[in-house]
């Protein structure tokens, strides 16, 4: 038995001298590729190895729970579509009906365009090209930017492309048409240019129909009072739209969820009805499913037909929201909720008022409460003013939320954002935006009196919006989807060759309304485009001016600059180096922090970035002078944390970073490290690795960067204990002195830095620097109220930027 246990023994010890061997291999390793990110001059991690956690929104839903999800949707994304048969017909016909088959025709052209732009494009194709759950026009323009750098600001980093929800799926492989597509957008700062215009247009629609949504809605829905003339209708609906702006901070789900049962109602109401009318009165409308229709309609009316068309655009208003509010829900809830749903019932309402104006057409100005059973006319009188109201809201909260998404990509001028729920992140209030909002409303209202004029602003609004989106979804499945040519193709000439149809005609009544949208649009993007200009120029002087290392190593042998205790965050949009702005403070106040660490918050094109991969850390030399570049990144939906809350966390993961950062001091040398695994290294598959070698030829190998944090495994038996332990000491005191720093306070240290245009500029550069920029800084919030900084704790130094 002894030659056994003796065999046994020996086995044990080959097994543990393995396993360790296999342990100490991968921490080399693991070292060896941390090592090669040291080499880049920025925050770079290795976080492909962070396990990617599922999206919400992509995560397989149960049928319960999707079928619960659809219902939910009913009452929050469809107010504004399901109000459209409220003022139809009235916008189309404004001259009243010339010939019985017109209706037919108008109907024809009504369920053929509900089918094919709402169902098709936007239920079964529009609502695939989401970001992680989340659509709308910035969320594809944040797709685009993902996939090929196009952001007019260039603070792309490698390690950004390796979050969780950063990373592209890419179907087929039509590989070198999409690669040349894609260097083609890069090189161009036109084409640059014309995408980010193009975003900020059709954004600034949505906005516009943020204004013209309530105005409408709310004036179909109180024409409903027949005894009332035309001025009562109007103060009316100006009474009723204050108060729904009065209500906005309460927040969207108390207000919509409130009104939501009506929703469901209204569409069961208008079905009903519908149904109602197309057995009592004329069974034959229902011919007008053939198409032949549409053509005989356009023969019998040529340019009175074509003009028409602006009104019956109006039955797909609301069909963006399907998309701009994804996020609350999934793709397959919104599917089955507006095919099962939403589009029946708005058919059985067409039709059925089609089937009442064919006996009654004199009465086509007030077809919708004119068909109305009279038993049942004051209820739905009450339902339709309800969801008149919800339709608003969901216009109004879209609006919040696109300027807060375009507030987070520093498209917009600071403003206060309000988050008004804990269940849906998304959801926020912006008192400066509401109140603009409600003048806009009660202004247009008043103006305008009548929903044809208001529905003539509307329709434009509408079909730009749909324009602008089908380009970008075209753009996506060249550059992403990969898809093939000519679906490519079919898709662009048959939704293009609608929409464009539509715009022509909306544009011919532009002088009848047409130009307000236009005009709140080009308000809104010249604003949007000088404070993006401005911003974008900022970040390139600092780029072009940053400080260099040897500076803050001759800050520390400088005796003469004082250390008082805490630490002190330094804000800059910087994120490739140290803020010019940092000597103007030493220069101001020669002492500094016995902690430092400059804070670059910076915006990701992705909806949200997880916890464990917000924060990327540096140290800057020399290590003993405790100075750190960090990068805190948020995705355009997350909320910035209060200033207690941010504090904890930087500094937890400050201190992993410190933990991780010692841990490397075991690899030695990293040139060395890196000589003796170059060959390993070259035959690595990591995406990582890829991009930091590619950056290697372009930046000194002496420029080293630190690691990110990450998670790292727990096996890590190393032969030299000594060195370990030493080395386990200094990681201790280091952690200690962090956190003593905090218990002695956070300051925080922000430079006002005020931007001027060079006496050689151009007059355009200096009226958009000197003036419109200068205005809208004065007039907007500045960057410690956005933050909620606490001012008991902020020190500001003025500095200027002459650009």
């Amino acid at each position: 038995m002894e030659p056994k246990n003796s065999t046994a023994g020996a086995e044990e010890v080959a097994a543990e001298k393995e396993s360790s061997n296999n342990n100490n291999n991968i921490i080399k390793e693991r070292k060896m590729s941390w090592a090669k990110l040291r080499r880049v001059d920025s925050l770079n991690m290795e976080a492909g190895n962070l396990s990617s956690k599922p999206s919400t929104h992509h995560a397989s839903n149960h049928w319960v729970r999707t079928l619960s999800l659809a219902f939910q949707s009913i009452g929050v994304i469809y107010g504004d579509i399901g109000t459209s048969p409220l003022y139809v017909y009235a916008s189309t016909f404004t001259d009243g009906i010339k010939h019985n088959d017109d209706i037919l025709g108008v109907l024809s052209l009504i369920i053929y365009t509900i089918f094919l732009v709402p169902m098709v494009k936007y239920v079964f194709l529009v609502l695939l090209a989401n970001d992680n759950g989340d659509g709308g026009t910035f969320a594809l323009y944040s797709l685009i930017c993902r996939y090929a750098n196009v952001s007019l600001i260039p603070n792309d980093q490698p390690e950004d492309r390796h979050l969780s929800n950063y990373r592209l799926d890419t179907p087929s492989n039509q590989l070198h048409r999409a690669q040349k597509i894609k260097e083609k957008l890069e090189k161009s700062t036109t084409c640059k240019v014309v995408l980010f215009l193009a975003t900020i247009l059709g954004t600034s629609m949505v906005i516009g129909d943020g204004v013209l949504t309530p105005c409408i809605s709310v004036l179909s829905a109180v024409g409903g009072i027949k005894p009332l003339h035309e001025e009562a209708v109007v103060y009316v609906s100006i009474a009723i739209l204050i108060v729904i702006f009065c209500v906005q901070r309460f927040g969207t789900d108390k207000v919509g969820y409130t009104f939501a049962p009506a929703i469901c109602l209204w569409f069961l109401f208008i079905s009903g009805i519908g149904l109602y009318n197309l057995f009592k009165h004329d069974l034959g409308v229902l011919r007008a499913f053939n198409p032949k229709y549409i053509f005989d309609y356009f023969k019998r009316n040529g340019k009175r037909g074509w003009v028409s068309l602006g009104g019956v655009v109006l039955c797909i208003t609301g069909t963006e929201a399907m998309f701009a509010d994804l996020g609350h829900f999934n793709v397959r809830a919104v599917q089955i909720s507006f095919s099962g749903i939403v589009f029946p019932s708005l058919l059985a309402a067409y039709i059925g008022q089609a089937a009442y104006l064919t006996k009654f057409p004199e009465n086509v100005a007030h077809t919708f409460y004119d068909s109305i059973p009279g038993p049942i006319y004051w209820p739905t009188f009450v339902v339709a003013n309800a969801a008149a109201i919800i339709a608003s809201q969901a216009m109004i909260s879209g609006s919040f939320a696109i300027i807060s998404q375009s507030l987070s990509l520093g498209c917009f001028p600071r403003v206060k954002v309000v988050h008004t729920s804990a269940k849906y992140e998304g959801q926020v209030y912006i008192p400066e935006i509401n109140y603009i909002l409600m003048v806009a409303c009660v202004v247009v209202t008043y103006g305008f009196k009548t929903t044809e004029k208001i529905g003539n602003a509307y329709g434009l609004a509408v079909v730009s919006v749909m324009l602008i989106t089908t380009s970008l979804v075209t753009l996506i499945m060249l550059l992403i989807w990969k898809t093939k040519i000519w679906w490519i193709t079919l898709f662009l000439v048959v939704f293009m060759s609608i929409e464009l149809l539509y715009f022509s005609s909306v544009l011919y009544k532009f002088t009848q309304g047409g130009y307000l949208p236009l005009a709140f649009s080009l308000v809104l993007m010249i604003m949007m485009g000088v404070w993006h200009y401005t911003h974008q120029q900022r970040y390139l002087f600092e780029l072009n001016n940053k400080v260099s290392n040897v500076y803050v190593s001759d800050l520390a042998k400088n005796e003469a600059i004082s250390r008082i205790p805490g630490i002190g965050l330094l804000y800059s949009e910087l994120v490739q180096g140290i803020p010019p702005i940092f000597p103007h403070f030493i220069s101001n106040i020669p002492s500094i922090h016995s902690v430092v660490v400059f804070v670059s918050i910076k915006s990701i094109p992705i909806s949200k970035v997880v916890l464990e991969e917000r924060f990327l850390f540096r140290q800057v030399e020399p290590r003993e002078y405790r100075v750190f570049r960090c990068v805190v990144r948020y995705g355009y939906k997350d909320i910035i944390e209060e200033p207690h809350e941010f504090e904890r966390q930087l500094v937890e993961n400050l201190k992993e970073f410190i933990r991780h950062e010692n841990f490397m001091l075991e690899s030695g040398p990293v040139e060395e490290l890196l000589s003796e695994n170059s060959a390993k290294a070259r035959k690595s598959s990591g995406s990582t690795v890829h991009i930091e070698e590619a950056l290697d030829q372009q930046i000194p190998p002496q420029r080293i960067s630190s690691s990110s944090i990450q998670s790292i495994i727990s096996a890590s038996h190393s032969s030299n204990n000594n060195n370990n332990r030493n080395i386990a000491q200094g990681v201790d005191e280091e952690l200690r002195f962090v956190q003593t720093a905090m218990d002695q306070g956070v300051f925080y240290l922000i430079g006002e830095a005020e931007v001027v245009a060079k006496q050689d500029s151009s007059l355009l550069h200096k009226f958009v620097i000197n003036y419109a920029y200068s205005f809208l800084r004065k007039n907007f919030r500045q960057g410690e109220k956005v933050l909620a900084i606490p001012r008991t704790r902020l020190l500001r130094v003025g500095m200027t930027y002459e650009m």
